[in-house]
């Protein structure tokens, strides 16, 4: 329920198409799943011919074939029987050397049927995505494949020797999380100002291994891990980044924290026992099982599975799990704890929820913790009971839930599930604790199941696909334990018993019932927005199967998802993928051709058929499509537009590209195709300036739009570049460490660049505009008394001299700076204590009269991220502050007169508009995600208000 963050990249190709998408979260632990008991079914005919055969995209491997009954091996173990068979059958999968190039992930064996995992390797690098599923039964002497399903990419040949050193590869993951996550402002605030003790570094990265991007050839990366805080809001920060192993550039972050809403470190043994991942959890007090009860937030009194302790009782479960691995279902008292301490690392000094007597009374009831202890209960009989399923992992690790979760000691009104625990926040005045609705809870426990099956990765349409399975799952565990029919008007909320004093329909998170949301509703966005969608995207497909779940019973439904989850579905499938798993999934379990109607009709009423997202539109004019690049943004002047692009197969790196903006003519080629990622272009009509990433450092280069050579304009080993401009041989950026950020200029012919804040330690400069002879720029630096002050400069190049804007009041945080003939303008947020609302305030180029053209505290106020000026408009980046998010609190591109008398939509498109670039007079250039690709497009004039 938190308002969506603002963005800074950019989806890599379509959001929804498997092998552009470029991600996983690849999991490589190999895992023996015990045998579990399913109901048989009746034998298909015998047969060598396949049933149904659906291709791959963007390789030869086949993404589904259904209907065999070929023998193979039966005394073989299940991964040699399963790499045989695609070895036999290498005319139809186009494998060459299962045994060489296919690893063993995981083997569910279900009664007679075995389901092998297979993770592709490239010359023995992990590949994203790549997975490949091979279902079998075993009854006995025979064993016979049933069919396969997955991503094996056949058209891999990059190298697999990296270039990068792996501490670059940290550094540059490090530094392009800083400047995704708060690059576009600069703060005064304890997190953003010179810090004296400069190992305190907000985020910090720790290299994984290789691994190759399935794009075209494919991309050799580092994989990283960054952690902390957000440098701006203090807001947990688990992103992973993808770091070319070859060039040093990031071409893919997305969060890893998996939450019920779109959101705004122990040791390793002890992080080991708790998530039962070095065998049974450590026993608390030596303690023995008992019964206890509790109240839950709704008033009714439950019973628990608890233990017994030195000094009274604890919420630890040691029941459902005694039969097997002995582990622990525990839920910890983290009041106190604040959600950055918690995600993604087990905190210090934890300890289980503890009560003197075995009835736990209002604390474990107030802050949540009664409810999670006795839905996790629940979520593990579901699973158990009607799947055969051993916890989360199906092999019966611990299960930890930590309640009472803080935002810097205020409410936290989210949950989540960060790969080994979930995590519940305190909620606030609206909302109960996140663990009081059982259907939240099943939710992020689902997290962990399809963590451990089809491991969908967290970003585009695979995340929008994980949190649909995620909904569907802790919806059906809720209406199921509370009796709802599944004809209850309310029976398809999520959240909806978080209420404290609202109806429920009013704060539910979502509702899988909408009757509306189909994949006309689809949201193309970048993955700093909700990581590509996620949740905004995730009822198209949750609500075909919540319809399946109505008309069908209700537990043949539940069997048909978790089979398509757990034997069919692979890290990068999409919404299609995903209906073809359901239907085959429906198939394999013998329902009658009525039934199939249904599962398939479910699906064409919620659009998800094949190549539904050609069918998305847009109001705008196309420059460039399908640019299929992450955050490198477009600018324009002169009447010419610069951006970068990357070619479909992948196979050029980001290139810089330059066109008219009024489209007529051919986009240019300016950058060389050399292996190093050629970004943040700039251009001013005359000259195109951009970056180049390379393995040992980067370099600023230049070329006249009218053709020549390319002139390197600057060059650095250790630092990173943003924000660069020009305008008449002038250059100006960022240059950003860890510890510094300063806006720098070079004139032509400089052999160094200038600092235009004056380059000293205790001061930090940012987001840099020229026009006109003046540069400006946010600025935080200590007065004439030493105080820091945070405030825009402006820098005549003609005389040199710097001056400080006046402000009517001293802002919390700046924005985007941009300057006319006239004026310069800024974004500013005055208030911390709002929504995040901005205004937009401009002076004279002197720095005199101050004035908010669109001020902070007026009603209907945006949330400003970026900003571009001509001589007569102002067009800022924006959300709206709203608690939901959806289209129409997405990014959008608002323009406003310079003196504020108007305010208008740029766009009327649905999905994310950023990166926004004023082309003269009214026209913007920008790039759009509407369609779900990165598109260069533009309009001469705003749409009006787009009611």
């Amino acid at each position: 329920m938190r308002r969506p963050s603002t963005p800074s990249g950019i989806p890599g190709g379509r959001t929804g198409a498997a092998g552009a998408a470029l991600l996983a979260a690849a999991g490589l632990l190999i895992t023996a799943v015990p045998a579990i008991a399913a109901t048989p079914q009746a034998a298909p005919p015998a047969t060598t011919t396949p049933s149904d055969v659906i291709p791959g995209a963007e390789t030869e491997t086949p993404a589904l074939v259904d209907g065999l009954r070929e023998p193979v091996d039966a005394k073989a173990a299940p991964a040699d029987a399963a790499r045989d068979h695609l070895a036999a059958k290498e005319s139809r999968y186009k494998i060459d050397e299962p045994r060489r190039d296919l690893v063993p992930l995981q083997t569910l064996r279900r009664g007679a049927d075995e389901t092998v995992r297979l993770q592709q390797k490239h010359h023995g690098v992990p590949v994203l995505g790549g997975q490949y599923v091979v279902r079998m039964e075993h009854t006995g002497a025979e064993r016979v494949v049933t069919g396969t399903s997955g991503k094996y990419f056949t058209g891999l040949t990059t190298g697999t020797t990296p270039t990068v050193a792996k501490d670059v590869a940290v550094r540059r993951a490090v530094a392009a999380t800083l400047t995704r996550l708060g690059g576009h402002r600069l703060a005064k605030d304890a997190r953003q100002t010179v810090r004296e003790d400069r190992s305190a570094a907000p985020l910090t990265g720790t290299a994984g291994g290789l691994v190759v991007i399935p794009l075209g050839e494919g991309v050799l990366t580092y994989q990283v891990t960054v952690r902390g805080a957000h440098p701006v809001t203090g807001e947990p920060v688990l992103q992973q980044v993808y770091i070319d192993a070859r060039a040093g550039y990031p071409v893919l972050q997305y969060s890893a924290i998996k939450t019920i809403a779109a959101p705004k470190a122990a040791s390793a043994a002890a992080t080991a026992a708790r998530t039962g991942a070095a065998g049974a959890a450590e026993d608390p007090a030596a303690g023995q099982h008992a019964a206890g009860s509790g109240t839950r937030l709704d008033g009714r009194k439950v019973e628990l599975n608890v233990s017994t302790t030195d000094s009274g009782y604890a919420l630890v479960d040691r029941a459902r799990l005694a039969a097997t691995t002995k582990n622990l279902l525990s839920t910890w008292d983290a009041r106190g704890k604040d959600v950055s301490d918690v995600s993604g690392v087990w905190p210090e000094g934890l300890k289980e929820f503890t009560s003197p007597a075995p009835e736990f009374g209002s604390p474990a009831t107030e802050s949540g913790a009664v409810d999670a202890h006795w839905a996790a209960g629940k979520v593990f009989d579901y699973y158990a009971t009607k799947h055969a399923r051993n916890g989360l992992d199906g092999r019966g690790s611990s299960i930890n839930s930590l309640v009472g979760v803080t935002d810097f000691g205020g409410p936290f009104v989210n949950a989540f599930w960060d790969g080994t625990k979930m995590v519940y926040g305190t909620g606030d005045d609206e909302f109960k604790p996140l663990s009081a609705d059982l259907d939240v809870v099943g939710h992020e426990m689902t997290h962990g199941v399809v963590e451990n099956t089809a491991n969908l990765v967290y970003a585009g349409q695979s995340g929008a696909l994980n949190e649909a399975i995620a909904d569907y799952f802790g919806n059906a565990i809720d209406v199921e334990t509370s009796g709802t029919p599944m004809t209850d008007p309310d029976a398809g909320l999520i959240g909806e018993d978080l209420c404290r004093t609202a109806k429920p329909r009013d704060c539910a998170f979502r509702d899988l019932n909408d009757g509306a949301t189909t994949a006309k509703n689809f949201l193309g966005v970048a993955f700093g927005t909700d990581n590509g969608g996620v949740h905004l995207n995730s009822t198209i497909f949750a609500g075909a199967l919540w319809d399946i779940r109505q008309d069908l019973d209700p537990a043949l439904a539940d069997r048909i998802a978790y089979k398509a989850l757990s034997e069919y579905l692979t890290p990068l499938d999409g919404f299609t993928d995903g209906r073809n798993a359901v239907v085959a999934a429906a198939k394999d379990l013998g329902v009658t051709a009525r039934q199939l109607n249904v599962v398939k009709r479910s699906f064409n009423a919620h659009g998800i058929v094949s190549d539904w997202e050609d069918a998305l539109g847009v109001d705008s004019d196309l420059l460039l499509g399908k640019v299929n690049i992450a955050g490198t943004g477009v600018q324009a002047g002169g009447g010419w537009w610069a951006t970068s692009r990357s070619n479909d197969d992948g196979s050029e790196p980001y290139s810089v590209w330059a066109g008219r903006v009024d489209g007529k003519g051919a986009p240019k080629l300016l950058s060389p195709n050399d292996g190093r990622y050629h970004v943040y272009p700039a251009t001013d009509g005359k000259t195109v300036v951009w970056a180049a990433y390379g393995p040992t450092g980067l370099d600023v280069l230049s070329r006249p739009l009218a053709g020549g050579p390319i002139k390197k304009l600057y060059s650095t080993s250790t630092g990173d570049i943003s924000g660069l401009r020009v305008e008449n041989g002038v250059t100006v950026f960022e240059l950003n460490e860890v510890f510094s950020r300063h806006v720098v200029y070079l004139k032509a012919g400089d052999p160094t660049p200038v600092y235009a804040d004056g380059g000293a330690d205790d001061v930090l400069s940012a987001l840099p505009s020229i026009g006109h002879g003046r540069i400006a720029y946010a600025k935080l630096g200590p007065d004439a008394t030493g105080a820091y002050r945070l405030g825009i400069e402006i820098l005549d190049l003609k005389t040199g001299k710097a001056t400080a804007a006046e402000q009517p009041e001293e802002p919390t945080s700046v924005g985007q700076t941009g300057i006319n003939a006239t004026h310069v303008f800024w974004i500013t947020d005055d208030n911390w204590g709002d929504d995040g609302q901005t205004g937009i305030r401009r002076a004279d180029v002197d720095g005199t009269d101050p004035y908010d053209i669109s001020p902070e505290n007026k009603p209907g106020a945006l949330i400003g991220s970026d900003l571009t000026v001509s001589e007569s408009a102002v067009t800022l980046n924006a959300v709206l502050p709203d608690t939901a998010i959806r289209n129409e609190t997405l990014p959008k591109n608002w323009q406003f007169t310079t003196d504020g008398s108007r305010q208008e939509r740029v766009s009327c498109n649905r999905g994310e508009q950023f990166s926004p670039s004023a082309a003269g007079g009214t026209q913007v250039v920008w790039l759009d995600g509407t369609t779900g690709w990165t598109n260069l497009v533009t309009r001469p004039r705003p749409a009006g208000r787009c009611a």
